[in-house]
């Protein structure tokens, strides 16, 4: 299905689930994964950044830092700029989610975490949180969301972030 149909909802028939995950760095420029699988079956699993759904009038900013204080216990956190934007469609937990996800860049020298504020979703869910140089995630053989991780970090680190929030490809799963 094009990434127009998904823009437009028409996966679901309804809005997309407004979203916010963070691309957070350590001094050593790692990056914070989370390993998370299907309940129920932990050998279909993945990686990706941490970060969840907008709750009632909370602005993207606000829903990036309680999720992650919330999945990786790391509050001391320096947020900055929306790096990319996407929209996405996958299945998960016996329904389809369809959602509008913005990365935000974040920095925080507090690299131990806890998992202790997970969701009962979540704690069915996640596996692992780790952190990842950038050529270990160019290297990684497990699946990693967006699929373009490694190349998006290390183009970050290169150049810096974008002028604007990069839009990437729609992934539909």
């Amino acid at each position: 299905m094009s990434g127009d149909a998904l823009s437009s909802g028409a996966l679901s028939g309804g809005a997309l689930r407004k979203v916010s995950r963070v691309v957070l760095l350590d001094p050593d420029d790692r990056i914070l994964l989370m390993r998370g699988y299907e309940p129920g079956d932990p050998a279909n699993d993945w990686w990706f950044t941490p970060g969840g759904g907008l709750e009632g009038a909370e602005t993207r900013q606000d829903a990036a830092l309680r999720e992650l204080a919330e999945e990786t216990g790391i509050t001391e956190v320096e947020l900055g700029p929306v790096l990319w934007r996407r929209t996405c469609s996958f299945p998960f937990d016996g329904r389809r989610w369809d959602q509008d996800e913005w990365y935000f860049l974040a920095r925080t020298a507090q690299t131990e975490t806890t998992v202790e504020g997970l969701t009962e979703l979540e704690r069915r869910s996640v596996a692992e949180l780790r952190w990842w140089t950038s050529a270990e995630l160019s290297t990684a053989r497990e699946t990693v969301y967006p699929t373009r991780l490694a190349g998006l970090l290390r183009t970050l680190l290169d150049e810096g972030p974008p002028g604007a929030p990069v839009v990437l490809a729609s992934e539909i799963v």
